[in-house]
């Protein structure tokens, strides 16, 4: 029995690449800024890993927000929690159906 529900939770999560953790299905409902933002199951944020984009009120921090509005917002995502801020915040890489959110995002760095 251990054995079929091992395989029963593989088959329906995403492995990190390289390592045996399981990334989380989430739906995105808020986006704070360029590389934070909130989900329906989480009651702090989720911040995306190695991607720093301005805060707000710095220049290019709109533009940040609404692009990662358009690729999240209100969207299924796969979350992988790598570490924790000093927030207790999981910092994350963060995956759209293939599509790697934090890459799509280091082109609005500060």
């Amino acid at each position: 029995m251990e054995t079929y529900f091992a395989y029963f939770v593989v088959a329906l999560g995403v492995r990190r690449e390289g390592g045996n953790t399981m990334a989380r299905k989430e739906v995105v409902t808020k986006v704070i800024d360029g590389d934070t933002f909130k989900t329906a199951s989480r009651t702090r944020p989720v911040r995306l890993a190695n991607v720093d984009t301005p805060e707000k009120g710095q220049p290019g921090s709109a533009i940040a927000r609404r692009a990662l509005e358009k690729k999240i917002l209100g969207k299924p995502v796969f979350i992988d929690t790598v570490a924790r801020d000093k927030y207790n915040r999981a910092v994350a890489n963060v995956k759209a159906g293939s599509k790697s959110i934090n890459k799509a995002m280091r082109r609005y760095e500060k």
